[in-house]
């Protein structure tokens, strides 16, 4: 028979994880019912007492406890200047691209062994990415490992959607690297249709809140928005993610 001190110390914990529990299904519900089929990815407390952080794939807001006010931004710390809602949202992105998985992008590889990884989202008509494309083999000298994904700005049945997914159906890997360096320089490619990733890049990069392109994600899921040249990318990626309000960002188009 189980002592009343434990049946009291059991009933204390459960009281205690149903307070626990108790500001994230006020929250959902809250959501929920604003939001009709909103997809949470996960609810937890924030830096900031009183307030929780809610993830939706890779968007961020900040809601009370009872889920009536919530916050749309970034919680800094104005002590040491770091931005604390970043690392989140870098996460959420590193692991969205990751799951496309590398069988599904063209990839550059550098010549020697590579110090960092990005993923560029690209449209084949956008001038800038031709620029950064024209400029492969520098990246590849300043040790950077480009992964490519296709993001046709102008959606599906557009020029460059077709172009993407003829670049993609043009063979193996390096048949798809050759096509893809001849449609960015301006050249013609065989019109061509297969089983293709397109869609899915498009997918992700809808869900990143992309704009424009170029758009480069790091290899710790920091969000580049627009072309950067090499040794000025390189010199980035060396400095790690951007710990407060003063990120570098590129050109977009």
């Amino acid at each position: 028979m189980h002592s009343p001190r434990l049946i009291v110390a059991a009933v204390l914990w459960l009281a205690a994880g149903s307070l626990l529990a108790a500001p994230e299904d006020s929250i959902r519900a809250a959501l929920t019912k604003v939001i009709p089929g909103i997809k949470i990815t996960s609810i937890a407390p924030s830096p900031v007492k009183g307030l929780f952080e809610v993830l939706v794939g890779t968007q961020m807001m900040y809601v009370t406890a009872d889920g009536r006010y919530f916050v749309d931004g970034r919680i800094v710390d104005l002590t040491s200047r770091e931005d604390l809602t970043e690392p989140r949202l870098s996460g959420a992105r590193k692991q969205l691209v990751d799951g496309l998985g590398e069988s599904q992008m063209v990839i550059f590889e550098p010549a020697a062994e590579a110090k960092h990884t990005v993923t560029v989202f690209t449209d084949i008509e956008c001038g800038y990415c031709r620029k950064l494309h024209s400029q492969i083999a520098e990246y590849g000298k300043e040790g950077i490992r480009v992964r490519y994904v296709f993001f046709p700005r102008a959606g599906k049945d557009s020029p460059a959607y077709k172009e993407a997914v003829s670049v993609w159906c043009a063979g193996d890997a390096a048949a798809r690297r050759t096509a893809l360096t001849a449609a960015k320089a301006g050249k013609s490619v065989d019109e061509k249709t297969c089983d293709n990733p397109v869609d899915a890049h498009m997918a992700a990069g809808e869900e990143l809140g992309l704009r424009g392109t170029p758009a480069i994600l790091t290899d710790t899921g920091e969000m580049i928005p627009g072309y950067v040249e090499p040794k000025r990318l390189a010199a980035q990626l060396a400095a790690g993610p951007a710990s407060g309000p003063g990120a570098v960002s590129g050109t977009v188009r």
